[in-house]
């Protein structure tokens, strides 16, 4: 299996290359880019698996340029920080980023958070291929496409993880921890809000109406499950 490719995108010299070269010991591809028009070329060129990303760029801000790479191919974002407000880590989330880290972090925990992430990217397994259809909704887990009214819908990789996992256990409730566990896939720490502004961003592309939400519905107290007339068939 080929080595993940990774892009890091920081303005600071000296944590790009820490980044650079930490990762190429690791055994990934990795190049590097200080600002976003840059970083946007090498997008283009190398077609990264992973892109970890700066939120403050001379050029752009981060935020934007998760969104727009996002908008091309869904890759997966790792923003860096050097800000632990919660509410701006809620920002990018809404932007797509699938994880985030605050400076100054350690290369232990950039190791496990990069590989966690990456993680997402094993093969899906035959039971695991099957494609959903619920009603109106199809979600096709190999080529990782959902469609309402066979109109295709646009998801984050976050988005469509998540979407994916509630509409494989239909009826069943699953708590925000867990459900962070089992689509994250590590040990989130920090606020769990992350978890509704994923659910959010979901409900605004496949629900008629998001603050009436008949797919994903919310179980006060509890966390999230996905509900349906129909029993999924292929």
């Amino acid at each position: 299996m080929a080595p993940a490719k990774i892009l890091v995108v920081d303005d600071d010299p000296a944590v790009r290359n820490l980044i650079q070269r930490f990762l190429m010991k690791q055994s990934y591809q990795v190049e590097a880019a200080e600002d976003g028009k840059t970083a946007l070329a090498l997008f283009e060129q190398f077609n990264p698996d992973l892109v970890i990303l700066d939120v403050n760029l001379p050029d752009v801000i981060g935020f934007n340029l998760c969104q727009e790479m996002q908008s091309r191919n869904g890759v997966f974002v790792l923003m860096l920080t050097s800000r632990a407000d919660e509410a701006d880590k809620i920002r990018g989330f809404s932007k797509g980023a699938d994880d985030y880290l605050t400076k100054p972090f350690g290369l232990g925990e950039l190791e496990v958070r990069v590989a966690a992430i990456l993680r997402r990217q094993r093969v899906v397994t035959t039971a695991e291929q099957k494609r959903l259809v619920f009603e109106k909704l199809m979600i096709d887990p190999v080529r990782r496409e959902v469609a309402l009214n066979s109109q295709p819908i646009s998801l984050t990789a976050l988005e469509f993880d998540l979407l994916h996992f509630l509409a494989s256990h239909p009826g069943r409730v699953w708590r925000r921890a867990e459900l962070i566990q089992e689509v994250w896939d590590y040990e989130y720490v920090g606020d769990q809000r992350v978890v509704d502004v994923h659910i959010g961003q979901i409900r605004k592309k496949i629900e008629a109406d998001a603050t009436q939400p008949a797919l994903i519905q919310t179980v006060r107290g509890v966390g999230y499950k996905f509900e349906c007339p129909l029993n999924p068939n292929s």
